[in-house]
């Protein structure tokens, strides 16, 4: 009998077998959209060489206006992949050169993204790249086995998180996660070239119109994670159903990218809490900054 799947906070119960009926739409085999050296990250994660960005098809958060809504949304795209196979396929962007191997939205496919890691150990960081809506103890499994955790910090306003990704428990879910990532992981570390070796980096998307949702979440990071670095990013651009006519009901705003004044806003609240990462230009976003889910780039 196949397990109710309760990986993901949202624990709807569904046994994954060869369908996509939970949250995640997505079976349980790992399936893959996208492979290839990635160059936009942050700079200790993309570097020189570049990132061997995996991204994994389906995601149990599922925002209205997420980048990557193309392999999202939809139920099983993309290429089946055993653990066995996507240890290969790991390896082959190490042989690429890449920095580490970052693995994009991988929480529905975690048992074998695990198993995948233990076929071989890997000679490069591994990156957990998430949107934070993680339980802490499906995280726990993966200790020792993850060196740098990069997760959102999408919310603090739990009224946004039910509108734009039908999750009011966010807020304080993704704390606990990232509490969760801190404790395995330690405080950042960084190689000879500023490449990141192990820690976590927190990230958040500005979204137009919720500056003081910015605002609250930066001062939620300070508070419960001194010392943790944190990237701004200004990159918002329409998509998913955000970009479609009328846009997202109740939110015409997110049709629209952010402007100079709210970027600006939100960057002086983080200099004045005195954390430490980086801030994205508005000048990374549009269609360009999205990757080309048509091909397979290994």
């Amino acid at each position: 009998m196949i397990p109710a799947c309760k990986l993901c906070p949202r624990r709807c119960g569904v046994p994954r077998g060869d369908t996509g009926a939970g949250a995640c739409k997505s079976g349980e085999t790992a399936r893959v959209a996208r492979a290839a050296l990635h160059f936009w990250e942050e700079p200790p994660i993309s570097g020189s060489r570049g990132s061997g960005a995996v991204f994994f098809t389906g995601c149990p958060l599922g925002c209205v206006f997420c980048q990557n809504y193309e392999i999202s949304a939809g139920e099983n795209q993309g290429r089946a992949f055993s653990p066995q196979a996507l240890s290969g396929l790991f390896f082959s962007l190490v042989e690429q050169g890449a920095h580490n191997i970052n693995l994009v939205t991988p929480t529905h496919f975690l048992p074998q993204v695990r198993q995948a890691l233990l076929v071989k150990k890997l000679p490069v960081p591994v990156v957990y790249n998430t949107s934070g809506y993680e339980r802490p103890e499906s995280l726990k499994t993966l200790e020792g086995l993850v060196d740098i955790y990069l997760p959102d910090y999408k919310y603090a306003q739990p009224d946004l998180a039910e509108a734009l990704s039908r999750a009011p428990d966010y807020p304080e879910t993704a704390l606990a996660a990232i509490a969760e990532m801190v404790r395995q992981t330690g405080a950042p570390q960084y190689d000879g070239e500023g490449m990141m070796t192990r820690g976590v980096l927190i990230r958040h998307l500005i979204l137009p119109g919720h500056t003081k949702n910015s605002m609250a979440a930066l001062r939620a990071i300070a508070g419960r994670f001194p010392g943790i670095p944190v990237s701004l990013m200004a990159q918002y651009t329409p998509w998913g159903l955000a970009a479609r006519e009328g846009g997202v009901p109740g939110y015409p705003e997110l049709s629209r990218p952010i402007t100079k004044r709210e970027l600006q806003k939100v960057q002086e609240e983080l200099f004045s809490l005195g954390l430490e990462g980086f801030v994205q230009s508005r000048k990374a976003k549009g269609e360009g900054f999205i990757p080309d889910f048509h091909q397979f780039g290994t």
